[in-house]
């Protein structure tokens, strides 16, 4: 049984704390992956300890995932962990350098499937692509967002 890993990197045109508090945010992150938050924290930024369950349909299935934040060290890095869902385990590391007043954020995606070489085919042939478009363009997202004044839609106040 194989651990796969994804992972891309996009250099942002915004302040750390805005492009890690724009990772937290649950509507944001809602919209870049087609899922919708329907128990424990709904809506609003994630923080330590918190707990979301998402559902949604991927490849015609009804999907539920459950993420854990188990590392958050703002606006450095955070981690969300699977609780249960389809895969056997899931890690997802969030991390953020400031270079010069911008951002540099670094997302990597490690996980495994059960149903042993079954699940081996499904990761290689079928997740792993689809993962790693879902990533870059939920980066591009959050790039679009972060750099333009709609941030402020996803944000309190105070952020700047």
């Amino acid at each position: 049984m194989g651990m796969y890993t994804i992972s891309d990197t996009m250099h942002i045109n915004a302040p750390i704390d805005r492009c890690f508090l724009l990772s937290t945010s649950i509507d944001l992150v809602a919209l870049s992956i087609n899922m919708k938050p329907f128990s424990g924290k709904t809506t609003g930024l994630v923080e330590a300890n918190d707990q979301l369950i998402w559902q949604g349909w991927k490849f015609g299935m009804p999907q539920i995932h459950e993420s854990l934040i188990t590392r958050y060290d703002r606006p450095n890095f955070f981690q969300d962990t699977q609780g249960r869902g389809r895969f056997k385990r899931f890690h997802h590391d969030h991390s953020f350098a400031e270079i010069g007043g911008h951002t540099l954020l670094h997302d990597k995606i490690r996980f495994t499937l059960p149903f042993g070489f079954l699940g081996d085919l499904v990761a290689k042939h079928i997740l792993v692509p689809y993962i790693s478009d879902l990533l870059h363009r939920r980066l591009q997202h959050l790039k679009r967002v972060a750099e333009s004044e709609e941030w402020r839609t996803f944000l309190p106040e105070d952020v700047k």
